[in-house]
């Protein structure tokens, strides 16, 4: 699995399992090594192969996860059998953009830290001219950073979590003008793929997200599309907590839809009847997107995989 592939070097054990967020949290320097590839990758259930630029060979990127006060020990590798200059953009960092975001050749490398200050989940992106067509071939990702403070009534414990990023498809992925005037257009990927989780419209998808009745799952949701704000909802729900960028301070509750702006990241909550299996199919609600790919589905059922948003699994492949 590509979430392995990335170089993290954590020095507190458990960093990725649900509940290990404590009162006191040392500050950790966290080594991420990520490598630009130029590949071709499948873009939906039937495996369709399309000419993507990546991070570590996946769309989107592998997920970084930290906590506030870690330092991120950054490495971008761009090998010389790429064609293109790459970059890395991480919106958790804050630091100059001229130097730690400015693109390295094919042939390359770049190092360079920051300190994540501030708790919430970030899109990362490269950061390349041209940006759109970098951002549009697939280089992005997510990087969350829990709060230091842990858990608390403002921001309970989930039973699940689940990364979730959205981004757009232009089928001629060299026409970037045409991206800059959104033409070309043509599907919604989900996690890198058209209809990723939902074998409801389409039968070749074989993955759903599931979770057990009245279980709290927990969405980190990235809006990687180049132009287009998403209409983030939940069908046969309502979201019980909506996290602005992610921060337990800022907090909403109790919403049917929000609309997440481009490179916009948020955390979502929802909690099923705890009475019954359900299900929820979760979308862009932007019908020309929900109906080129952005549906996801939920299934909330007793028999749910144990392991499934929990742990390493919180991407799912």
């Amino acid at each position: 699995m590509k979430f392995f592939q990335t170089t993290l070097v954590i020095m507190a054990a458990g960093l990725f399992l649900v509940g290990t967020l404590t009162e006191t949290v040392e500050a950790k320097t966290v080594k991420v090594v990520m490598t630009a590839e130029e590949v071709k990758i499948p873009i939906d259930n039937k495996g369709t192969l399309y000419p993507a630029w990546t991070f570590n060979g996946a769309i989107p990127g592998p997920v970084v996860r930290v906590s506030q006060g870690d330092t991120v020990d950054f490495t971008l590798i761009n090998p010389r059998t790429n064609q293109n200059s790459h970059a890395m953009d991480f919106h958790a960092a804050q630091v100059d953009v001229l130097k730690e975001f400015a693109p390295i050749k094919p042939g390359t490398q770049e190092h360079w830290t920051f300190v994540a200050r501030v708790p919430g989940v970030f899109m990362y992106h490269c950061g390349a001219m041209p940006m759109v067509e970098h951002i549009a071939r697939g280089m992005y990702g997510i990087i969350i950073v829990d709060p230091k403070g842990g858990y608390s009534r403002r921001y309970p414990k989930p039973d699940r979590e689940y990364v979730l990023v959205q981004g757009q498809l232009f089928q001629n992925p060299d026409d970037y003008q045409a991206m800059l005037k959104n033409k070309g257009w043509t599907n919604s990927l989900i996690n890198g793929k058209i209809f990723h989780y939902d074998p409801v419209h389409d039968p070749n998808a074989t993955q759903a997200l599931v979770a057990k009745p009245g279980e709290r799952v927990r969405i980190f949701f990235v809006n990687a599309n180049v132009n287009m704000p998403v209409a983030f909802h939940p069908i046969a729900g309502i979201w019980d907590r909506v996290y602005l960028n992610g921060n337990p301070k800022n907090t909403l509750y109790g919403i049917q839809t929000y609309n997440v702006a481009p490179s916009e990241a948020d955390t979502f909550d929802i909690v099923s009847p705890k009475d019954r299996p359900t299900n929820n199919a979760i979308v862009d609600h932007t019908m020309s997107a929900a109906l080129r790919g952005a549906i996801t589905v939920l299934m909330n059922t007793p028999d749910a995989d144990p392991s499934a948003g929990r742990g390493s699994n919180i991407l799912l492949k």
